[in-house]
């Protein structure tokens, strides 16, 4: 759990801090009506720096994972306005001329650097290459692809599940080559980004940034007995991944002022969200209501039955997993209840006035941690 600073605007507007770490991973919400404690694997105040998330919460075991050939993804998930952007990317840089100071780096850009060090001290023969992709009014775009991005087709196999069409990989080297390839992506021409009351830079897509790591570590064969030396041999290839998901943030309407093309976006980024919060049957009318105007009450509302509660379930007790539901849920199928190793940041306010939408995002994070894969 991160907890981001109260800011100026709320500060001014007396909104009161009703979020507070405890330590040892915990985290108490205190405010009228409401007096809950939650525990978690690590718990970050807004005092925390970038480099203090990054190490404290296994994002450098995950890069290693991801090397030694397994299928590792991070996401962040909250509010709009939460930090969720910011602690995976750090501050917007402006322009080439002012990059973002060190320090304020986010987990992609520390984890980029992580697994080039990897790639140097291991010895191994590492080809790693990336795509990067966003999910915008439910159509799949290439935020790498030449030109401005198009929708892709969505296609699933037995042998690959759920993956996207003539998507672009591009190869990379250095900490450079791949600093640069996620700037390109995450240009506001190129990302769908726009301002409202609670966020001047707000996420209008999801976006899914994927490193591809293929290793082989060579070894030679032992000189045979007429004394000749052997020849090179390899050892089995690994294949991991590392994907990084941003996740676009929860909305009431109300409270953004959004109207237009943006009321447009938030109902289909909640809707999304309510695929990933799917509703059982048993909900009735008021869900099947919800589900047809999906602001952020909504999505705190149907969170009791989502895909991360059914897999929470024991799995002798699993309901169907709806991840057909949206292209997200499908994209996100092997990290969620496949055979990878998921890390879930969840990003939260602590304004009184963010209250409703904090309780959701951390009682959706307390099931998630009963989610247990099979890597």
């Amino acid at each position: 759990i991160r907890v981001r600073p109260l800011t100026c605007t709320e500060t001014r507007r007396g909104d009161q801090r009703v979020v507070h770490s405890l330590g040892d991973g915990t985290v108490h919400v205190s405010a009228a009506r409401h007096d809950a404690t939650f525990g978690f694997s690590a718990v970050f105040d807004a005092g925390a720096s970038q480099e203090t998330v990054f190490e404290g919460s296994g994002m450098r075991q995950l890069v290693e994972l991801a090397v030694d050939g397994f299928s590792c993804t991070v996401f962040a998930f909250g509010q709009t306005g939460s930090g969720k952007t910011y602690t995976l990317m750090g501050p917007l840089a402006q322009g080439e001329t002012q990059p973002a100071p060190p320090g304020l780096l986010g987990l992609m850009q520390r984890s980029f650097a992580c697994l080039l060090e990897q790639s140097q001290s291991r010895g191994s023969d590492l080809v790693l290459s990336t795509s990067y992709l966003e999910i915008y009014n439910e159509q799949v775009r290439d935020l790498l692809s030449p030109g401005p991005p198009c929708a892709l087709p969505l296609r699933w196999s037995k042998t690959r599940g759920f993956y996207v069409e003539n998507q672009v990989s591009v190869d990379f080297e250095s900490l450079d080559a791949i600093a640069n390839l996620l700037q390109q992506g995450a240009e506001p021409r190129r990302r769908q980004t726009s301002a409202h009351a609670l966020n001047r830079h707000s996420s209008r897509s999801h976006a899914l940034l994927t490193v591809h790591i293929r290793s082989r570590a060579v070894s030679t064969h032992p000189a045979p007995m007429g004394g000749q030396s052997g020849g090179p041999s390899t050892y089995p290839s690994k294949q991991g991944t590392l994907c990084f998901v941003d996740l676009a943030g929860s909305e009431r309407v109300k409270e953004t002022g959004s109207s237009g093309e943006l009321s447009v976006e938030a109902n289909n980024i909640n809707r999304s969200l309510l695929a990933l919060g799917k509703s059982p049957p048993t909900m009735g009318a008021e869900a099947a209501s919800s589900q047809q105007n999906p602001d952020a009450a909504s999505v705190a509302h149907l969170l009791a039955g989502h895909c991360i509660s059914l897999l929470a379930k024991p799995r002798g007790k699993r309901m169907h997993i709806p991840y057909r539901d949206s292209k997200l849920t499908r994209l996100l199928a092997r990290s969620l209840g496949g055979s990878g190793i998921t890390l879930m940041i969840a990003c939260i306010s602590p304004s009184s006035r963010c209250l409703s939408e904090t309780l959701s995002t951390l009682h959706y994070a307390s099931r998630a941690r009963r989610v247990t894969t099979r890597p």
